[in-house]
């Protein structure tokens, strides 16, 4: 049984949408957006949704902020001018947890609000409200972080909130998820952007191309500014990865150059294995 029993989530965006739409129907959800017509189109898919944020965090226990990692601490801030109980519980979906705890903290030390990371690892390079979905968190895993010390109890009803909407459930601190985000999140963004650029140097050699274009190049169509800001936001761990994609391009440059079938086979092997593993 989830204890919250009126949960808040301000940004009306992919996340923050299906969020809504996959809340337990026995707690009541509020999804806010800054403009009347975001919050309008949220209306027509069956969510209660307002542009009013006074009346969006009154009374809320749990607080989910559903915006640009950039743009969290302004936004708690308006939350808590506007009213948000003391004793609500404050969590976000960002793709980095680093900065939500570093920025955030001076404003839950003075407001007396718990903040706890959470990265459900759901979406898509299709934004908008209009992509929302009730299934989108189901079997999608979910990073917490509790840098803040936050009691178990809270701890564990946030938890079984994620379960609630089909996630699995992972804790760690922020360095650990802004390390392990960068290799199974962020790199393979930017090697889908390498695969476009590369590839398709000439546009019109897409005509040619099959499913496997497709297929590892698909998220390089997600949202520019978002993922500048994710990629600047994590950019020391990215940096790491990035040396170790460059060695492995040195590797499979200096086996071509040698004619080396059988290491090349090695090399092409281990990352099937690695890839066969892959959880689904």
């Amino acid at each position: 049984m989830i204890p919250f029993q009126k949960i808040t989530i301000l940004g009306g965006g992919l996340l923050g949408g299906s969020a809504a739409l996959a809340c337990p129907t026995s707690h009541q959800a509020m999804l806010w957006s800054r403009r009347e017509e975001a919050s309008a189109e949220a209306r027509s898919l069956g969510i209660h949704a307002t542009s009013d944020l006074v009346s969006a965090v009154q009374q809320a226990d749990l607080l989910i902020l559903c915006v640009p990692v950039g743009h969290m601490a302004a936004l708690l801030q308006q939350a808590i001018d506007a009213g948000l109980p003391t004793g609500c519980v404050v969590t976000d979906v960002g793709s980095v947890k680093r900065q939500p705890h570093d920025t955030l903290r001076p404003l839950l030390q003075s407001s007396g609000l718990r903040f706890i990371g959470s990265h459900p690892m759901a979406g898509g390079e299709k934004q908008g409200i209009a992509h929302a979905r009730s299934t989108l968190f189901e079997n999608a895993a979910c990073l917490l972080t509790n840098d803040e010390n936050v009691e178990s109890e809270t701890c564990q009803a946030l938890e079984q909130f994620w379960q609630s909407l089909g996630c699995r459930t992972a804790w760690g601190t922020a360095e650990e998820h802004d390390a392990i985000v960068a290799r199974v999140s962020h790199l393979p963004h930017v090697l889908a952007c390498f695969g476009a650029l590369v590839a398709l140097k000439q546009p019109g050699w897409g005509q040619y191309c099959g499913n496997g274009l497709r297929d590892t190049t698909r998220v390089a169509s997600g949202s520019p500014s978002m993922w500048a800001e994710i990629l600047l936001e994590n950019r020391d761990q990215i940096r790491t990865v990035l040396e170790e994609t460059r060695h492995e391009i040195d590797v499979i440059t200096a086996m071509l150059e040698a004619n080396d079938r059988v290491s090349l086979e090695h090399w092409l092997a281990e990352a099937k294995e690695r890839r066969d593993g892959l959880s689904r």
